[in-house]
């Protein structure tokens, strides 16, 4: 048995806008036991002591592509698997230096792959995955081309496609029940135009009604939901009409369709980190040009997206959804929503209401007990300074993962 108690620790989670009062926290093997501010007896526990300084839960990105070591995703697709499977390796052990203990893929990792970290063949946080993101022929994930006309199921299987096509009702219930027999924990589609693709503008609508309902019912068959790619303010707000649960992006979005995804307990997945990377390095690291054209049609109204939906009292989880060596600008997203949301609120959507859009309230995301022991100490005040969460984890001597010390700088 492992006993680990950390001592004087004033525990930041994004509920309150303070640090709390310095509270004792006693890990034992992968799970947190208690939590108190009264002393804790351990005669057998490791005892770190912070001296008040700060202790966080594990940050939790609910939207990442671990598979996409490339950012033209067309050429992504088309990489061996054993060279994608390496480069993730590299992507997943940057984000568990950075302090995110879990990350939700929306597109592209496999069963296989969380299986491998789980098992501790490969270092990195908790992955929750859809498969492969369901998209029509020329939507969001199929990056064929107008000039391409192989059959779209040379990619389905290949482990850099972040997607696989689906045309009518039947299909997609097919496809929605093949990537949960394979694994997926909840079902990822494509419903609206995209910048990575080649051949669908920004308003295009993905799927019809019928296919969108008939996925939503499969997943829910199978208890669980449904995430869509979504930035116009039409598509968003039939998505939600229609049942989908996790809007991914939501850029676009309007006053009356945030107060629709609130009425009916949708939770949004800003990643506005992503369009400020790809419009300062998106050309120089091989973005098409058709895709570079797009990036300010969603990258301008980001900022006011959040504001509307905050208004509106909308859930927003923390996501970043970046590529290829931009993965290393996840962190920045807290300092982007800092902007116009407080830092309690930032900071919550990568804890409490990360883990309750991925379905782990009370496991992770937080810091009591019964939850898993994936914790951070961060050298001062994040709610005073978002920029501490920064810096590839260098304001980070510890982290903690299942109990596992990831990183512990503080020589105890």
């Amino acid at each position: 048995m492992s006993l680990t108690l950390f001592s004087n620790a004033r525990i930041v989670d994004g509920t309150a806008s303070e640090p709390s009062a310095p509270m004792h926290v006693l890990v034992e093997n992968d799970r947190i036991r208690e939590v108190s501010e009264s002393r804790i007896a351990s005669e057998h526990a490791r005892v770190i002591d912070l001296n008040g300084g700060t202790l966080m839960p594990g940050l939790i990105d609910c939207h990442v592509h671990v598979v996409a070591g490339l950012v033209n995703l067309g050429q992504n697709a088309m990489l061996p698997d054993v060279l994608v499977a390496f480069h993730a390796a590299r992507i997943m052990k940057g984000m568990l230096a950075r302090g995110f203990t879990t990350v939700r893929d929306v597109g592209g990792a496999t069963f296989a792959l969380a299986d491998a970290v789980n098992q501790g063949l490969v270092e990195g946080p908790r992955l929750i995955v859809c498969g492969k993101a369901l998209s029509q022929t020329g939507g969001h994930a199929d990056f064929r081309g107008n000039y391409d006309n192989r059959d779209p199921e040379y990619q389905t299987r290949r482990l850099g496609a972040l997607g696989r096509i689906c045309d009518g009702v039947e299909a997609c219930r097919h496809a929605a029940r093949d990537e949960i027999r394979q694994g997926a924990q909840f079902i990822k589609i494509m419903a609206n135009g995209g910048v990575a693709s080649p051949t669908d503008p920004i308003a295009f609508l993905g799927f019809s009604n019928d296919e969108i309902r008939a996925i939503v019912e499969e997943a829910r068959n199978a208890q669980t939901y449904v995430s869509a790619h979504l930035y116009t303010d039409e598509a968003i707000s039939r998505a939600v009409e229609l049942g989908v649960r996790s809007v991914e992006h939501a850029n676009l979005i309007e006053d009356k369709t945030a107060a629709l995804m609130k009425e009916r307990g949708a939770i949004a997945c800003p990643t506005l980190v992503t369009y400020e990377a790809l419009k300062n390095e998106g050309a120089s690291l091989g973005l098409p040009a058709a895709s570079v054209a797009k990036i300010d049609d969603v990258r301008l109204r980001g900022i006011e997206s959040l504001d509307i939906m905050r208004r509106a009292g909308v859930t927003m989880a923390f996501g970043t959804d970046l590529l290829g060596e931009m993965h290393r600008h996840q962190s920045e997203e807290f300092v982007i929503r800092g902007r116009v949301l407080a830092a309690a609120e930032v900071i919550r959507s990568a804890t409490v209401d990360a883990a309750e859009l991925i379905g782990m309230p009370g496991q992770i995301g937080t810091v009591s007990p019964g939850a898993y022991a994936d914790l951070i100490v961060v050298e001062g005040n994040p709610l005073a300074d978002l920029s501490l969460l920064t810096g590839q984890g260098r304001h980070m001597p510890l982290i903690m993962k299942g109990g596992q010390f990831i990183k512990n700088e503080l020589n105890h």
